[in-house]
């Protein structure tokens, strides 16, 4: 198995810890990870702006630069689901179709493809999980609380793993936290105000650390903690995984 490492430019750029604990957790788990140099955004920014038809120069790239690999892996939900959904190349349809069948956000390629059991992981804190949008209602890698069905949460099964990890119960545990990438540029106040609600069910429960699967997410959420002065710490959930 050879995995394709797909970095979003928002980590590339402000967390490259949380690309750096993605690649060495799954070389940990025995796979062998590639990292296409040429790789760059992949356009869900313009496409969430409405802008989609202008990305063929994007989904191309994106294309050429992992269609060899069996697997794509990426610590970033809305990344893989912007992917999954609409990476599309006009004059080569089966190559982007291709694609979308085999990208996978890192936590749910740990439980859906690795089947992880048993991390060798610790990390002695107090954490909350922030399941975001994408990961959630996207990706389904959690149960949503406004349906009548069975709970699961595969963060949650992989958080569990963690040894000396205490996973805090929230009061709105899949709550948005208000980023929704451009929406945070135009809709301020809107965004900073469910920011601070989201942030506020961590503080209350006394988390130490807030973790999830989307940077960006927990990079507007960081802001926020910051402006509060608070000692609360944000980490992408790769780092938790890989931690020692």
């Amino acid at each position: 198995m050879i995995v394709g490492l797909f970095i979003p430019c928002y980590v590339d750029q402000f967390y490259p810890n949380a690309g750096i604990a993605t690649y060495k957790l799954l070389t940990k788990l025995g796979v062998e990870v590639r990292y296409p140099a040429g790789q760059t955004c992949c356009g869900q920014p313009m496409a969430n702006s409405g802008f989609e038809h202008l990305n063929q120069g994007c989904n191309q790239l994106f294309v050429d630069n992992f269609s060899e690999y069996d697997y794509i892996v990426s610590p970033s939900g809305s990344c893989v689901l912007h992917i999954k959904e609409h990476l599309q190349i006009d004059k080569q349809p089966e190559r982007a179709l291709a694609i979308r069948h085999k990208v996978y956000e890192l936590v749910e390629f740990l439980v859906d493809v690795l089947k992880v059991k048993n991390l060798q992981a610790k990390f002695p804190h107090r954490v909350g999980l922030h399941q975001s949008c994408h990961g959630q209602r996207g990706l389904l890698l959690s149960q949503m609380t406004e349906l009548n069905a069975p709970y699961f949460s595969k963060p949650h099964e992989l958080l569990a793993q963690v040894s000396g990890l205490t996973l805090i119960d929230l009061d709105r545990e899949d709550e948005c936290c208000g980023f929704g990438g451009t929406f945070c540029v135009v809709e301020e106040a809107v965004s900073v105000k469910m920011g601070k609600d989201r942030v506020k069910d961590h503080l209350l429960h006394r988390a130490e650390y807030i973790t999830g699967s989307d940077m960006s997410c927990l990079m507007h959420m960081e802001g926020i903690l910051k402006r509060q002065n608070s000692a609360v710490k944000v980490l992408h959930i790769s780092e938790i995984l890989n931690a020692e």
